[in-house]
C-alpha cells in the first residue's frame, strides 16, 4: 500500500510532477513502473543509459525484455514478479543483458504496489549498475587466489617496463627472497642486483636483446638470485611480451619459480649416475677377471680327466694327476666361497658368534692360512705383537678371516722377496691391527675406493697370485660388524701400503675361549652304512668313492623314489641327500625318510649348492641334522661321521 508523502498537502498534479522529475533526475539507478502483468509503463533516462533500451523500446514491453536469453528460457521474469507479489518485494544481484547483448551486474529491487484499498496496481523496479564494483571485487579475489597459487608453487611475478626502466614486483616475488612488504615498483638496476654477479650481465643482455628483437621473443632463464640472508637460490624465469593497447609500449610479464630443490636433486642424480657408471665399469672388469680366474683351475682339471683315461694303469701318474685336480678344485671352491661370503657379509646376512677373545690368539691361524702364498713368493713376514692382552668382543673365525685377508692382500701385491709386517697394538680403548708391505703401493685415486666391491681389480694387471680381489671389501664389512673401522694408506706407486684395523677394546681380564682342533680324518671313523642320493651321476659316484676309501659301506642312487625304496630295505645309518632332485626334492625325501620306521633315526645330511641362512633353516625344518654346501668339506664331514660312529 502506498504511504502518503510528507508533502501530501501539495495538489495532486503538482505532487505527481515532482515525483516524475525526481525519478527522471536519478542518474545512478534505473527506475520504472510496471502494470500488474509486468508490462513496462514508465522508463527514466538512467534506465536508458544503463540498459540501452529507449523509452520507445521499453514502454509497452514485458519485463522479460531486460533478461538474458537463458533467464528468459527459465521464465525468470515471471518468477521474480510472483515472488514480489507474494512477499511484497524481491531483491537479487545478477547479470542482466543490455540491448546490444552485453551484460552488466545489476542489483535489483522489485516492489509490489497496492492502493489504499489493498488492491494490486503494479510494480516498481529499481536497478543499480554495480559492474565496476563486481569487477573490482573479482579482481581482488583473483589477485588473492593468484597469490595463494604463487605461494604454493614457490613463485613470484614481475613486469618489466623497458621504456620506464622499472620493474613491478609482487609480494610473493619479494617474500621468496626473504623480504617483507607488499607489491612494489623498483628500478631495473635494482632488480638486476638480486641476481648473482656472475650471471647479472648475461641476464641483462638477454632481456635487452629480447626487447630489441623484431618478434619480441619470449624469455626463458635459469639464474641464481640473492636471498636476504646472504645465500643464493636457483630460479627459473619465464616471461612473455604484452601490450595493454596497440598504441602502448611493450612490457615483459614474467614469473620466477624456485627450482633450488630440483637443481639439487638433479645434481645429486647426476653424481649418482656417474657413480653407477663407474661401478658398472668395475663390475664388468670384475666379471672378466672372474671368468679368467674360474677358467684357470678348469683347464688342469679337464686335462687331468683326459689324461686319467689314458694312463689308468700308471699309479704314480694317476696320483699326481689326482693331486693336481684336488688342488685346482680346492682353488675353485675357495673362489666360489669368497663370492658367497662377500655377498652374505656385505648384505648383513652373516651372523657373528661373538665371544670375548684375545686378538693375539687370532694371529697363528691367520698366518697359517696366508703362509702358503707368502712362502711361494719368498716374502719375509715380521710379527710385532703387543705383550699385554688385546681383548675384544668378536667372532674368532671372522677375525681370522680379516687378518688372513690383510696378509694375503699384502703378499699378492708385493713383488717376490718383499717384506710384510703385522703389528698388534693395545691402546686404552682400542686394539689396533696393522698390516704393512713394501709392495707396489696405491695411487691416491684408488685409496678412495680400495674397500669397494670390484675396485681392487684396477690395482694391478698382474693376476698371477689369483683371487678375486674381494678381500678388502670383506675386511671392511666384517670389521664394521664388530663395531670397528678400517683405513688404507700409501705413499704412492712403488712405496708400499698400510691397512689399519681399529677394534673396540674390552677391559676384562678374561681368558680367550679355548679353540678345538681340526676334525678326524675319514679313515679314523668306524664303518657306517651310508646312502648317497644325487641326480648328478658323477657327483654321486665321486662322493661314494671318497666314503668307500674310508671303509664305509656306501650305496648311491640318482632318483628320489628309488632311494626311498632302497633305504626302506637296507636301513642306512647316514643319508647324504642332494636338495635339487627332480620330481621329489631333497626336503620332501627327508620328510618321507623320517616317516619310515627303518630310517626314522638315521642321520640326514643335506648336500646343496645353496648355502644362505634361509636354505639351512628350510633344511633343518624338513628333518635334516646337518647342512653342507657343495663341494662337501671333507674334513668337516669326517668329524661328523666320526661322532656318529662313536655314538653307535
Amino acid at each position: 500500500m502506498i504511504k502518503p508523502y510528507a508533502v501530501s498537502s501539495l495538489p495532486p498534479n503538482q505532487l505527481a510532477e515532482l515525483t516524475r522529475l525526481m525519478i527522471e533526475e536519478v542518474k545512478e539507478a534505473a527506475v520504472f513502473f510496471l502494470d500488474p502483468n509486468g508490462v513496462i509503463e514508465s522508463w527514466n533516462s538512467a534506465a536508458e543509459q544503463i540498459k540501452g533500451f529507449t523509452a520507445e523500446d521499453a514502454i509497452g514491453s514485458h519485463l522479460s525484455l531486460l533478461y538474458t536469453d537463458e533467464d528468459k528460457a527459465l521464465g525468470w521474469a515471471d518468477h521474480n514478479l510472483h515472488e514480489a507479489l507474494i512477499n511484497g518485494f524481491f531483491r537479487e544481484e545478477r547479470w542482466r543483458q543490455r540491448k546490444d547483448g552485453s551484460v552488466f551486474w545489476a542489483r535489483v529491487l522489485l516492489t509490489a504496489l497496492r492502493n489504499e484499498a489493498g488492491e494490486h496496481i503494479g510494480f516498481s523496479k529499481i536497478t543499480l549498475d554495480l559492474t565496476e564494483h563486481k569487477l573490482l571485487e573479482r579482481c581482488v579475489k583473483e589477485k588473492e587466489e593468484t597469490r595463494r597459487v604463487l605461494s604454493a608453487a614457490n613463485a613470484g611475478t614481475w613486469t618489466w617496463h623497458p621504456e620506464k626502466g622499472q620493474m613491478d614486483v609482487c609480494k610473493n616475488f619479494l617474500s621468496l627472497l626473504g623480504h617483507t612488504g607488499d607489491d612494489a615498483t623498483i628500478t631495473f638496476v635494482q632488480w638486476l642486483n638480486f641476481i648473482h654477479p656472475d650471471q647479472r650481465n648475461v641476464v641483462k643482455d638477454q632481456l635487452e636483446s629480447a626487447y630489441a628483437g623484431a618478434h619480441r621473443d619470449s624469455v626463458h632463464i635459469e639464474m641464481l638470485m640473492h636471498e636476504k640472508g646472504g645465500t643464493y637460490r636457483w630460479f627459473a624465469a619465464r616471461a612473455e611480451w604484452h601490450q595493454e593497447r596497440p598504441s602502448d609500449p611493450y612490457m615483459l610479464q614474467g614469473v620466477n619459480i624456485d627450482i633450488q630443490e630440483l637443481k639439487t636433486i638433479g645434481e645429486e642424480r647426476q653424481q649418482a649416475n656417474e657413480r653407477l657408471r663407474a661401478e658398472d665399469v668395475r663390475k664388468n672388469e670384475f666379471l672378466a677377471m672372474l671368468a679368467h680366474e674360474l677358467r684357470n683351475p678348469l683347464a688342469p682339471i679337464s686335462a687331468g680327466a683326459d689324461v686319467l683315461a689314458l694312463v689308468r694303469q700308471d699309479e704314480e701318474r694317476v696320483r699326481k694327476i689326482g693331486e693336481i685336480i684336488s688342488r685346482q678344485a680346492t682353488h675353485m671352491t675357495n673362489l666360489i666361497n669368497d663370492l658367497l661370503d662377500v655377498s652374505r657379509v656385505t648384505r648383513g646376512l652373516a651372523e657373528l658368534e661373538n665371544k670375548t677373545l684375545d686378538v693375539r690368539h687370532v694371529v697363528p691361524d691367520a698366518v697359517e692360512q696366508a703362509n702358503p702364498l707368502i712362502q711361494s713368493k719368498h716374502h719375509h713376514l715380521t710379527l710385532h705383537i703387543a705383550p699385554q692382552t688385546a681383548l675384544v668382543r668378536g667372532d674368532k673365525k671372522r677375525l681370522v678371516q680379516v687378518v688372513a685377508n690383510l696378509l694375503n692382500n699384502a703378499a699378492k701385491y708385493t713383488p717376490e722377496g718383499g717384506n710384510i709386517a703385522l703389528r698388534i697394538e693395545v691402546q686404552e680403548w682400542h686394539v689396533i691391527l696393522e698390516a704393512t708391505d713394501d709392495g707396489i703401493g696405491m695411487e691416491p685415486e684408488l685409496l678412495d675406493h680400495v674397500f669397494d666391491l670390484f675396485a681392487q681389480a684396477e690395482r694391478s694387471s698382474d693376476r698371477s697370485s689369483g683371487g678375486l680381489g674381494l678381500g678388502l671389501a670383506l675386511v671392511k664389512s666384517i670389521v664394521e660388524m664388530h663395531g670397528g673401522k678400517v683405513s688404507a694408506a700409501s705413499e704412492g706407486i712403488g712405496n708400499g701400503s698400510r691397512v689399519t684395523v681399529v677394534l673396540p677394546r674390552i677391559h676384562q681380564n678374561l681368558e680367550a675361549p679355548v679353540e678345538h682342533g681340526g676334525g678326524h680324518p675319514l679313515q679314523d671313523g668306524s664303518h657306517l652304512k651310508i646312502l648317497v642320493v644325487d641326480d648328478n651321476v658323477d657327483a654321486a659316484a665321486m662322493l661314494s668313492m671318497i666314503l668307500e676309501a674310508s671303509g664305509h659301506q656306501v650305496a648311491a642312487e640318482n632318483e628320489a623314489r628309488r632311494a626311498l625304496e632302497r633305504a626302506s630295505r637296507e636301513a642306512p645309518d647316514v643319508c647324504l641327500l642332494d636338495i635339487g632332485l627332480p620330481e621329489m626334492d631333497g626336503h620332501e625325501l627327508a620328510r618321507r625318510l623320517r616317516a619310515q620306521p627303518t630310517t626314522a633315526n638315521a642321520v640326514l645330511i643335506a648336500v646343496t649348492g645353496y648355502g644362505q641362512k634361509n636354505d639351512r633353516e628350510k633344511a633343518l625344518a624338513a628333518g635334516f641334522d646337518h647342512h653342507f654346501t657343495k663341494p662337501v668339506d671333507v674334513k668337516k664331514l669326517s668329524l661328523i661321521l666320526s661322532e656318529i660312529s662313536l655314538s653307535k
